[in-house]
């Protein structure tokens, strides 16, 4: 059976800015950026998440979460009863709640934009879950940069030549590959080393168990917690702990006032970060750069700072 580890995104809300168009950049090859640059028009959903339009064959365009907290690219089980798509071995699905057994499908190819991808092996999972036809994860957008311009509400991908390189960016985070995410093993939070995935598909922030005894014991207490319930995509739910972190520095680039639901998630199993202090950072946070860019093909993760 086929080990997965997809649906690390929350279906929790917030707010998403409507999409404009982005201007590639006008070096020597400016005409050629043009042509190469996919400017993704994107949308909310009814959970205000980050939502692009996704072909499959020559039929499309559907609404996919796009989630670089994700391992592999999701597909509703709706939606691959419709196009009748070719079944794959059954595999296990991690999510940041639970995990199950879960059918595959096979997708001869997937476009976002100009580009297409070939032969992906796709979970199924209940559309009433996803909130979506399906997540675009990471085996979707490897060396791609994902830059998300919060400011101008849009968001590009392609290669980081193409997007104007590294200009603007004033603040750039080396990160370490793991099963396909990027890891910030520098990150602190309150003075508490941390290791941070940047999580697009999820509006709130998660740490494990081992964050939270980390910040009880630099703090000397737990603080003041609140309980909410957190629902995957999975269809699983769970009783978290929520608290504030304080303050989470990401190299140089700072974020005050870090908000946190802490639980014992089996994503942080499947990347052998359940010992250690980790966070997967969601959407509310990122939303105090200017600027956010992930760079799977340099390893590296690229802030503007808001002015």
């Amino acid at each position: 059976m086929a080990t997965l580890f997809p649906a690390l995104a929350l279906m929790l809300a917030g707010a998403w800015f409507p999409a404009t168009h982005y201007p590639a950049s006008h070096g020597a090859n400016g005409a050629q950026d043009a042509l190469e640059t996919d400017v993704v028009q994107t949308s909310s959903d009814r959970h205000e998440r980050l939502t692009v339009p996704v072909r499959i064959g020559d039929h499309g365009t559907y609404s996919f979460l796009i989630d670089t907290g994700a391992q592999n690219t999701v597909v509703s089980g709706d939606l691959a009863a419709r196009l009748a798509l070719e079944p794959g071995e059954p595999a296990r699905v991690v999510g940041v709640i639970g995990e199950q057994r879960a059918q595959t499908v096979v997708l001869d190819e997937i476009g976002l934009g100009r580009r297409t991808y070939q032969s992906l092996l796709a979970p199924l999972l209940d559309a009433r879950h996803i909130g979506a036809d399906g997540i675009l994860g990471v085996d979707s957008l490897q060396d791609q940069r994902v830059l998300i311009d919060f400011a101008r509400g849009m968001i590009a991908i392609d290669e980081a030549r193409y997007l104007g390189g590294n200009a603007g960016f004033e603040i750039v985070v080396k990160a370490r590959r793991r099963m396909g995410q990027l890891i910030m093993t520098r990150a602190r939070i309150d003075g508490v080393p941390v290791n941070v995935v940047i999580d697009t598909g999820a509006e709130a922030s998660i740490g494990n168990r081992a964050l939270q005894r980390a910040l009880a014991k630099k703090r000397g207490s737990q603080g003041a917690l609140a309980r909410s319930v957190l629902q995957s995509v999975t269809g699983d739910s769970m009783i978290a702990d929520v608290g504030e972190g304080g303050r989470l520095d990401l190299g140089e680039a700072q974020i005050g006032n870090v908000s946190l639901a802490y639980l014992e998630s089996p994503a942080f199993t499947a990347l052998g970060l359940e010992a250690k202090p980790a966070l997967l950072l969601g959407m509310r946070e990122l939303r105090a750069f200017r600027r956010v860019a992930i760079d799977f093909a340099s390893r590296k993760v690229l802030f503007d700072i808001q002015r």
